[in-house]
């Protein structure tokens, strides 16, 4: 996991290195184990941590890197977050494996499954996108792994699939028309 040093010392990475040695005074006499008032163990092993990494040109330097790369995952995963489009895609792909898996199982009760690199190609949604959907169908209770290892719906990923084309808007105008 990604330790954030700059946070930990309360600085801009734009600290020099005066400014790092300053804040590593404070923080030091503050949480030094010693201190009987607002001594803490754990965040002063965290802030000498920091301190040794981010005095230590060469170890700051090979850190920056690490830190822009983070920089760079936070800020994806906001704009991915701020996206709905994202979300309704993924929606759409789950409602999609829960159909799949629903007409699988209506086809051949006995033999309901379908294996990984098949739900892969029918959804069209790669691997590394489907694990997502996946795992989040098998919390819900909505589809399970069987006994020969692929994925089949369940009562209630039936009960979840029924319940979803009920709202279809377009079912509903076909109910409403008859």
């Amino acid at each position: 996991m990604f330790i954030d040093y700059y946070e930990t010392l309360e600085i801009s990475p734009n600290a020099n290195s005066e400014t790092i040695e300053r804040i590593f005074r404070h923080f030091a006499m503050r949480y030094h184990p010693d201190n009987q008032n607002t001594g803490d163990e754990a965040r002063f092993s965290e802030i000498v941590e920091a301190h040794n990494t981010l005095r230590d040109p060469v170890k700051r330097a090979q850190y920056d890197i690490q830190y822009k790369d983070h920089l760079n995952l936070r800020r994806e995963l906001t704009e991915e977050a701020g996206n709905t489009k994202g979300i309704e895609r993924d929606v759409v792909i789950q409602a999609k494996v829960l159909s799949l898996l629903y007409v699988k199982r209506r086809q051949d009760v006995n033999n309901p499954g379908i294996g990984d690199t098949e739900l892969e190609r029918l959804s069209g949604c790669p691997r590394e996108h489907l694990e997502f959907h996946l795992w989040y169908l098998k919390a819900k209770g909505w589809i399970a792994r069987i006994e020969n290892g692929m994925f089949a719906i369940t009562v209630d990923g039936i009960d979840r699939a029924n319940s979803e084309h009920r709202r279809d808007p377009t079912t509903r105008l076909l109910d409403h028309t008859s």
